[in-house]
């Protein structure tokens, strides 16, 4: 269940629950999480980017010449839902980097923590020229 729903739903008083393992239910088949086709950036991290931090993410994906529209964010726990993709760029905010990602690989603390921290911002465009 994505996180706004989670949230709306705790905020009613309605308790939500999360299974760890659904592959071990018999029968179960788990949906996947498909992107559009032009989604060359995926930032996976426990916040959906909002005001200031959405302007960060914005120049960040300036930076490395992708549009807005070809970004798209996930929570971490939706990670093992992907289904196959074309993704350039895997970016992990805030959250620990998952192994077999075949695409470029960001890792850096929450975007928040980003935003005014020039030492942090360094330190993920040193790994952005890495890749170039």
């Amino acid at each position: 269940m994505p996180q706004y729903e989670n949230q709306y739903l705790q905020e009613m008083g309605i308790q939500c629950y999360e299974l760890a393992h659904p592959e071990r239910l018999q029968g179960y088949q788990a949906t996947k999480l498909t992107l559009p086709e032009s989604c060359q950036l995926l930032l996976v991290s426990p916040q959906l980017p909002t005001q200031e931090t959405a302007l960060l993410f914005e120049r960040v994906l300036k930076s490395i010449n992708i549009p807005l529209e070809q970004a798209r964010h996930i929570f971490p726990q939706q990670v093992n839902s992907l289904a196959e993709n074309q993704l350039e760029w895997v970016w992990f905010a805030g959250c620990e980097a998952q192994e077999g990602v075949t695409a470029k690989v960001l890792t850096s603390p929450a975007l928040s923590q980003i935003d005014g921290n020039n030492a942090q911002r360094r330190a993920l465009w040193q790994q952005i020229c890495s890749y170039q």
